[in-house]
């Protein structure tokens, strides 16, 4: 991802940033600390706090699936098919730290808890895994009866809820040996997402319908449809109002999810963005302050637009494979973003 020097590039009648590649770009790999640091030309001044404006963090060996930021944003965690959990330190050499170890297969999507020290994974193994980030152990396996494609932690501790391939959702307390409660549904499942106050969650898949259950009742009180093909990612705004919902249709969609609102529940529809043949899970989220949007695509490319008015704002080469994941930093304009090139980005935006 190329994050200085910006210039325009037309698409249809709109105007997006393009960011060109920069001589600033700090390289980062486990063990090596920071190994190359080029020395900066004339840019634009800088937003973050970041070491350089872009830093690029290599060395996993394989697809990287998923990218999250802690809770505090000092922390990078990222994950993918080399079956293990990378921490990186945000700021500084972005030095990685710890590899968390104890998957069988693929890590297919990763969330912090609210305490920034816990860690929730979904893999292909069929479990789902809770990690105590500080200590770098293991502290709960999950398992799932089918491949677990998406999980997402909850606001108390050791809540999670994890999206299966057998069209379940399990929502599971780690203090319980078996999970709290499962809601089923005829399809596979690939994306999850839990409301804040863990009165709801959201879920999508090969149906191409995202369903909200009432976990009070159990009961499905809400079916979002809209979308033409499997949806891959889910993620709720900063205040829970809205759902944004990526798919292998080629669209990112913002769905009004507050209680007692119009029937018309689709609020914008975001375009620019693609999936390929591939099928990857490609995930989205909020910026910390709900004005832009970000998504994974097969084109290479991290797309961000803006919220209100739908426009593409970001348009970030830069990867050499799929954009798996992209999130935005809890406090500074930074993205990080995964890809199935084996690397993982940090960079400032304005």
């Amino acid at each position: 991802m190329s994050i200085v020097q910006a210039q325009k590039k037309r698409r249809g009648n709109n105007e997006v940033a393009v960011r060109l590649p920069s001589s600033s770009i700090a390289t980062s790999g486990p063990g090596s600390g920071l190994r190359a640091l080029q020395e900066e030309d004339d840019e634009e001044p800088r937003t973050s706090n970041l070491q350089a404006p872009i830093m690029l963090l290599s060395g996993q060996d394989a697809p990287v699936y998923g990218v999250k930021f802690s809770p505090t944003g000092d922390v990078l965690a990222s994950a993918g098919a080399e079956k293990a959990i990378y921490l990186w330190e945000v700021y500084g050499d972005c030095a990685n730290y710890n590899v968390l170890r104890g998957h069988q297969n693929a890590i297919l999507d990763l969330s912090f808890f609210r305490d920034g020290r816990t860690l929730a994974t979904a893999s292909a193994d069929k479990s789902g895994a809770l990690w105590d980030a500080h200590k770098g152990k293991r502290k709960r396996k999950l398992p799932c009866a089918s491949i677990a494609n998406g999980c997402c932690a909850g606001s108390m501790d050791d809540h999670v809820a994890v999206a299966c391939d057998d069209g379940s959702v399990l929502l599971w307390d780690a203090r319980q040996r078996k999970p709290a409660k499962q809601l089923q549904t005829q399809y596979a499942l690939c994306a999850v997402a839990l409301e804040g106050s863990e009165n709801r969650v959201f879920a999508g898949g090969l149906d191409n319908v995202i369903r909200g259950w009432d976990l009070r009742s159990d009961e499905v009180v809400l079916e979002l449809k809209g979308h033409g093909d499997t949806v891959t990612g889910l993620s709720l705004s900063p205040d829970g109002s809205r759902l944004l919902s990526n798919s292998m249709d080629s669209t990112l969609k913002a769905w009004d999810v507050a209680p007692f609102s119009p029937s018309e529940r689709c609020v914008a529809t975001f375009e620019g963005h693609s999936h390929d043949f591939h099928k990857n899970l490609l995930r989205c989220s909020w910026s910390h302050d709900g004005e832009k949007v970000a998504c994974g695509s097969a084109d290479q490319i991290v797309h961000v637009w803006d919220v209100a008015s739908t426009e593409e704002l970001y348009y970030l080469p830069g990867h050499k494979g799929a954009v798996t994941e992209v999130d935005f930093h809890p406090k500074e304009p930074i993205l990080a973003s995964a890809s199935s090139d084996t690397t993982v980005y940090l960079g400032e935006i304005a």
